[in-house]
């Protein structure tokens, strides 16, 4: 039951996290700069003013932050519905889900979609194909996510083990 609830979790929240993307990336690529590689940044801010869109910058934190906040509050509650009984199996679950849409944002959304569609791409650098098919950008971007993913997942198993178990 568990491994059931677990598959059909990740099947969900993979369609969710797609939605949760594409819908502003289509809309305005520019939400999303910080997560382009810096010479696709460094060719649209030679056409267009300068935001910010380093990591620590105000608005990436923001974004970061607001974006785990209700994560963390989803992941409670499906830790909940899927049946954990301890600390341990809150935190695989999370943690489990966490890696699957780590990994399903490299090699689906970044390697394939992303490097693909010209739709999705900032304005002036449609013609960039090689800076959007760098592999090697989005795999240890994706390593870095496995290490930050530990973070909220031990505190949405504290929080599933204090509130909830």
């Amino acid at each position: 039951m568990i491994i059931t609830r677990f598959i059909l979790t990740a099947i969900l929240l993979t369609i969710v996290f797609t939605a949760l993307i594409l819908i502003p990336l289509i809309k305005n690529p520019v939400w999303w700069i910080h997560d382009f590689p810096q010479d696709i940044q460094d060719e649209y801010f030679k056409t267009h003013e300068r935001i910010p869109s380093a990591f620590f910058s105000k608005t990436v934190l923001l974004k970061k932050a607001l974006g785990l906040i209700v994560a963390l509050t989803l992941l409670v509650g499906i830790v909940w519905w899927i049946g954990a009984q301890s600390f341990l199996e809150a935190f695989v679950i999370i943690y489990g889900l966490w890696t699957i849409i780590n990994w399903y944002d490299c090699f689906i959304l970044d390697w394939i979609f992303f490097a693909n569609i010209k739709a999705v791409r900032l304005p002036g650098t449609e013609h960039m194909d090689k800076a959007y098919h760098q592999k090697k950008y989005h795999f240890i971007r994706a390593l870095y996510g496995m290490i930050i993913g530990l973070l909220p997942s031990l505190l949405g198993a504290a929080l599933y083990t204090l509130f909830i178990s």
